[in-house]
Protein backbone atom coordinates (compact mmCIF):
# COMPACT_ATOMS: atom_id res chain seq x y z
CA UNK A 1 0.00 0.00 0.00
CA UNK A 2 2.91 2.32 0.70
CA UNK A 3 4.16 1.91 -2.87
CA UNK A 4 0.69 2.52 -4.32
CA UNK A 5 0.33 5.71 -2.28
CA UNK A 6 3.77 6.81 -3.38
CA UNK A 7 2.94 6.24 -7.05
CA UNK A 8 -0.26 8.25 -6.67
CA UNK A 9 1.72 11.05 -5.06
CA UNK A 10 4.09 11.01 -8.02
CA UNK A 11 1.34 11.87 -10.47
CA UNK A 12 -0.20 14.55 -8.20
CA UNK A 13 -3.76 13.50 -9.22
CA UNK A 14 -5.22 16.99 -9.04
CA UNK A 15 -2.94 18.11 -11.89
CA UNK A 16 -3.87 15.41 -14.44
CA UNK A 17 -7.54 15.79 -13.43
CA UNK A 18 -7.34 19.51 -14.16
CA UNK A 19 -5.68 18.76 -17.51
CA UNK A 20 -8.48 16.32 -18.31
CA UNK A 21 -11.14 18.87 -17.43
CA UNK A 22 -9.47 21.39 -19.76
CA UNK A 23 -9.48 18.77 -22.51
CA UNK A 24 -13.21 18.09 -22.16
CA UNK A 25 -13.88 21.83 -22.11
CA UNK A 26 -11.87 22.10 -25.32
CA UNK A 27 -14.19 19.50 -26.85
CA UNK A 28 -17.25 21.45 -25.72
CA UNK A 29 -15.91 24.72 -27.10
CA UNK A 30 -15.08 23.05 -30.42
CA UNK A 31 -18.45 21.32 -30.79
CA UNK A 32 -20.62 24.01 -29.26
CA UNK A 33 -22.30 21.16 -27.39
CA UNK A 34 -21.55 18.31 -25.04
CA UNK A 35 -19.25 15.62 -26.45
CA UNK A 36 -20.35 12.00 -26.41
CA UNK A 37 -19.46 10.05 -23.28
CA UNK A 38 -17.05 7.76 -25.11
CA UNK A 39 -15.25 10.64 -26.83
CA UNK A 40 -14.98 12.61 -23.58
CA UNK A 41 -13.72 9.59 -21.62
CA UNK A 42 -11.08 8.71 -24.24
CA UNK A 43 -9.73 12.28 -24.42
CA UNK A 44 -9.84 12.77 -20.64
CA UNK A 45 -8.07 9.47 -20.05
CA UNK A 46 -5.39 10.11 -22.67
CA UNK A 47 -4.47 13.49 -21.23
CA UNK A 48 -4.72 12.26 -17.64
CA UNK A 49 -2.28 9.41 -18.30
CA UNK A 50 0.06 11.51 -20.46
CA UNK A 51 0.18 14.29 -17.86
CA UNK A 52 0.74 11.76 -15.10
CA UNK A 53 3.62 10.20 -17.03
CA UNK A 54 5.31 13.58 -17.50
CA UNK A 55 4.96 14.35 -13.78
CA UNK A 56 6.49 10.98 -12.85
CA UNK A 57 9.40 11.69 -15.18
CA UNK A 58 9.81 15.09 -13.54
CA UNK A 59 10.37 13.49 -10.14
CA UNK A 60 12.62 10.81 -11.65
CA UNK A 61 15.02 13.38 -13.12
CA UNK A 62 14.62 15.85 -10.26
CA UNK A 63 15.68 13.69 -7.32
CA UNK A 64 18.76 15.72 -6.34
CA UNK A 65 16.90 19.03 -6.37
CA UNK A 66 14.02 17.51 -4.42
CA UNK A 67 16.44 16.37 -1.71
CA UNK A 68 16.79 20.10 -0.96
CA UNK A 69 13.45 21.62 -2.05
CA UNK A 70 11.06 18.75 -1.28
CA UNK A 71 12.70 15.85 0.61
CA UNK A 72 9.26 14.48 1.45
CA UNK A 73 8.57 13.61 -2.21
CA UNK A 74 8.18 9.85 -2.89
CA UNK A 75 11.57 9.17 -4.51
CA UNK A 76 13.94 11.13 -2.24
CA UNK A 77 12.03 9.92 0.82
CA UNK A 78 12.47 6.29 -0.30
CA UNK A 79 8.75 5.59 -0.64
CA UNK A 80 9.19 4.79 -4.36
CA UNK A 81 12.42 3.52 -5.92
CA UNK A 82 13.74 5.16 -9.12
CA UNK A 83 13.21 1.87 -10.99
CA UNK A 84 9.57 1.62 -9.92
CA UNK A 85 8.99 5.24 -10.92
CA UNK A 86 10.47 4.63 -14.38
CA UNK A 87 8.33 1.52 -14.91
CA UNK A 88 5.26 3.52 -13.87
CA UNK A 89 6.20 6.21 -16.39
CA UNK A 90 6.31 3.69 -19.26
CA UNK A 91 2.98 2.15 -18.23
CA UNK A 92 1.25 5.54 -18.10
CA UNK A 93 2.77 6.58 -21.43
CA UNK A 94 1.61 3.40 -23.16
CA UNK A 95 -1.91 3.82 -21.79
CA UNK A 96 -2.08 7.48 -22.81
CA UNK A 97 -0.94 6.78 -26.38
CA UNK A 98 -3.38 3.88 -26.72
CA UNK A 99 -6.31 6.08 -25.71
CA UNK A 100 -5.08 8.94 -27.92
CA UNK A 101 -5.03 6.59 -30.91
CA UNK A 102 -8.74 5.87 -30.41
CA UNK A 103 -9.71 9.39 -31.49
CA UNK A 104 -7.53 9.57 -34.57
CA UNK A 105 -4.06 10.40 -35.90
CA UNK A 106 -4.27 14.09 -34.96
CA UNK A 107 -4.74 13.35 -31.26
CA UNK A 108 -2.13 10.61 -31.34
CA UNK A 109 0.31 13.10 -32.85
CA UNK A 110 -0.60 15.68 -30.20
CA UNK A 111 -0.06 13.13 -27.42
CA UNK A 112 3.33 12.20 -28.87
CA UNK A 113 4.22 15.90 -29.10
CA UNK A 114 3.27 16.43 -25.45
CA UNK A 115 5.31 13.41 -24.42
CA UNK A 116 8.36 14.58 -26.36
CA UNK A 117 8.13 18.10 -24.91
CA UNK A 118 7.75 16.62 -21.43
CA UNK A 119 10.82 14.44 -21.87
CA UNK A 120 12.95 17.25 -23.34
CA UNK A 121 11.92 19.59 -20.56
CA UNK A 122 12.60 17.14 -17.75
CA UNK A 123 15.86 15.88 -19.22
CA UNK A 124 17.42 18.98 -20.77
CA UNK A 125 15.46 22.22 -20.23
CA UNK A 126 14.41 22.17 -16.58
CA UNK A 127 17.44 24.29 -15.65
CA UNK A 128 17.05 26.69 -18.58
CA UNK A 129 14.72 29.11 -16.82
CA UNK A 130 12.25 30.95 -19.02
CA UNK A 131 12.56 28.59 -22.04
CA UNK A 132 11.61 25.69 -19.78
CA UNK A 133 8.76 27.68 -18.28
CA UNK A 134 7.42 28.35 -21.77
CA UNK A 135 7.61 24.64 -22.67
CA UNK A 136 5.50 23.73 -19.65
CA UNK A 137 2.96 26.50 -20.25
CA UNK A 138 2.65 25.51 -23.92
CA UNK A 139 1.92 21.93 -22.88
CA UNK A 140 -0.81 23.06 -20.50
CA UNK A 141 -2.42 25.20 -23.20
CA UNK A 142 -2.28 22.21 -25.52
CA UNK A 143 -4.88 20.41 -23.37
CA UNK A 144 -7.60 22.64 -24.83
CA UNK A 145 -6.17 22.20 -28.32
CA UNK A 146 -6.11 18.44 -27.80
CA UNK A 147 -9.77 18.59 -26.85
CA UNK A 148 -10.57 20.49 -30.04
CA UNK A 149 -8.58 18.05 -32.15
CA UNK A 150 -10.33 15.06 -30.58
CA UNK A 151 -13.68 16.66 -31.44
CA UNK A 152 -12.54 17.30 -35.00
CA UNK A 153 -12.51 21.10 -34.88
CA UNK A 154 -10.57 24.09 -33.59
CA UNK A 155 -12.09 27.54 -33.17
CA UNK A 156 -11.36 30.91 -31.57
CA UNK A 157 -12.86 29.94 -28.19
CA UNK A 158 -10.66 26.85 -27.94
CA UNK A 159 -7.58 28.89 -28.80
CA UNK A 160 -8.53 31.67 -26.35
CA UNK A 161 -8.84 29.25 -23.45
CA UNK A 162 -5.63 27.54 -24.51
CA UNK A 163 -3.91 30.93 -24.15
CA UNK A 164 -5.56 31.53 -20.74
CA UNK A 165 -4.42 28.12 -19.45
CA UNK A 166 -0.90 28.65 -20.79
CA UNK A 167 -0.58 32.07 -19.14
CA UNK A 168 -1.86 30.80 -15.78
CA UNK A 169 0.73 28.03 -15.90
CA UNK A 170 3.49 30.43 -16.99
CA UNK A 171 2.79 32.68 -14.02
CA UNK A 172 2.78 29.72 -11.65
CA UNK A 173 6.01 28.28 -13.09
CA UNK A 174 7.91 31.56 -12.75
CA UNK A 175 6.58 32.11 -9.22
CA UNK A 176 7.45 28.53 -8.21
CA UNK A 177 11.01 29.09 -9.43
CA UNK A 178 11.20 32.09 -7.12
CA UNK A 179 10.25 29.82 -4.20
CA UNK A 180 12.79 27.16 -5.24
CA UNK A 181 15.76 29.46 -5.85
CA UNK A 182 17.87 28.00 -3.02
CA UNK A 183 17.78 24.46 -4.33
CA UNK A 184 17.91 25.55 -7.98
CA UNK A 185 21.23 27.35 -7.41
CA UNK A 186 22.77 24.02 -6.42
CA UNK A 187 22.00 22.51 -9.83
CA UNK A 188 23.00 25.55 -11.88
CA UNK A 189 19.49 26.62 -12.85
CA UNK A 190 19.08 29.73 -14.99
CA UNK A 191 15.63 30.56 -13.66
CA UNK A 192 14.41 34.14 -13.87
CA UNK A 193 14.54 34.38 -10.08
CA UNK A 194 18.25 33.48 -10.06
CA UNK A 195 19.27 35.53 -13.10
CA UNK A 196 17.17 38.65 -12.40
CA UNK A 197 16.18 38.29 -8.76
CA UNK A 198 13.18 37.04 -6.82
CA UNK A 199 11.18 40.28 -6.92
CA UNK A 200 11.64 40.60 -10.69
CA UNK A 201 10.43 37.02 -11.18
CA UNK A 202 7.33 37.63 -9.08
CA UNK A 203 6.53 40.80 -11.01
CA UNK A 204 6.80 38.96 -14.34
CA UNK A 205 4.54 36.29 -12.86
CA UNK A 206 2.05 39.00 -11.89
CA UNK A 207 2.05 40.36 -15.46
CA UNK A 208 1.20 36.88 -16.76
CA UNK A 209 -1.70 36.61 -14.31
CA UNK A 210 -2.92 40.10 -15.23
CA UNK A 211 -3.06 39.06 -18.89
CA UNK A 212 -5.22 36.11 -17.85
CA UNK A 213 -7.69 38.42 -16.16
CA UNK A 214 -7.89 40.54 -19.30
CA UNK A 215 -8.35 37.56 -21.61
CA UNK A 216 -11.19 36.10 -19.51
CA UNK A 217 -13.22 39.22 -20.29
CA UNK A 218 -12.78 38.91 -24.06
CA UNK A 219 -15.57 36.33 -24.64
CA UNK A 220 -18.08 38.63 -22.93
CA UNK A 221 -16.90 41.77 -24.72
CA UNK A 222 -17.32 39.95 -28.04
CA UNK A 223 -20.58 38.26 -27.10
CA UNK A 224 -19.28 34.69 -27.21
CA UNK A 225 -20.78 33.71 -23.83
CA UNK A 226 -23.93 34.64 -21.95
CA UNK A 227 -23.41 36.95 -18.93
CA UNK A 228 -24.19 34.08 -16.53
CA UNK A 229 -20.76 32.63 -17.33
CA UNK A 230 -19.19 35.60 -15.60
CA UNK A 231 -19.59 33.52 -12.43
CA UNK A 232 -16.88 30.92 -13.18
CA UNK A 233 -14.69 33.63 -14.68
CA UNK A 234 -15.08 35.63 -11.46
CA UNK A 235 -13.88 32.59 -9.49
CA UNK A 236 -10.78 32.37 -11.69
CA UNK A 237 -10.02 36.10 -11.65
CA UNK A 238 -10.87 36.49 -7.95
CA UNK A 239 -8.47 33.70 -7.03
CA UNK A 240 -5.74 35.18 -9.17
CA UNK A 241 -6.22 38.63 -7.66
CA UNK A 242 -6.42 37.46 -4.04
CA UNK A 243 -3.60 34.93 -4.07
CA UNK A 244 -1.53 36.91 -6.57
CA UNK A 245 -1.39 39.90 -4.22
CA UNK A 246 -0.41 37.57 -1.40
CA UNK A 247 2.28 36.07 -3.60
CA UNK A 248 3.78 39.48 -4.36
CA UNK A 249 3.91 40.25 -0.62
CA UNK A 250 5.31 36.86 0.37
CA UNK A 251 8.81 36.83 1.79
CA UNK A 252 9.55 33.10 1.90
CA UNK A 253 8.19 29.63 1.29
CA UNK A 254 4.66 30.68 2.26
CA UNK A 255 4.44 31.80 -1.35
CA UNK A 256 3.87 28.14 -2.28
CA UNK A 257 0.45 28.30 -0.60
CA UNK A 258 -0.48 31.32 -2.72
CA UNK A 259 0.62 29.55 -5.92
CA UNK A 260 -1.52 26.54 -5.00
CA UNK A 261 -4.44 28.88 -4.25
CA UNK A 262 -4.22 30.34 -7.76
CA UNK A 263 -4.10 26.88 -9.29
CA UNK A 264 -7.03 25.56 -7.25
CA UNK A 265 -9.08 28.69 -7.93
CA UNK A 266 -8.50 28.46 -11.68
CA UNK A 267 -9.36 24.76 -11.61
CA UNK A 268 -12.53 25.42 -9.59
CA UNK A 269 -13.64 28.07 -12.07
CA UNK A 270 -13.16 25.67 -14.99
CA UNK A 271 -15.06 22.90 -13.19
CA UNK A 272 -17.95 25.29 -12.42
CA UNK A 273 -17.96 26.30 -16.09
CA UNK A 274 -18.05 22.63 -17.09
CA UNK A 275 -20.98 21.79 -14.80
CA UNK A 276 -22.90 24.84 -15.95
CA UNK A 277 -22.53 23.62 -19.52
CA UNK A 278 -23.53 20.10 -18.51
CA UNK A 279 -26.64 21.52 -16.82
CA UNK A 280 -27.52 23.39 -20.00
CA UNK A 281 -27.27 26.84 -18.44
Amino acid sequence: MGLVKGLLRLIRPELPVSAGVCTVLGQMFALGALPGAGLAAAAFGAIFLTSGAILVLNDYFDVETDRVNAPQRPIPSGQVSPGAALAFFFALTAGGLALAALTGPATLGAAVLLGVIGFLYNRFFKKSGLPGNLMVSFSVGMTFVYGGLSAGALNRVVLLFAAVAALVELGEEIAADAMDAEGDRLIGSRSLAIVRGRRCALRVSAVSFALVMILTLVPFALGWFAPVYLLPMAVIDGSILFFGLGLLRSSGQEGRAHIRGIYLGATAGLIIFLFMRLAGV
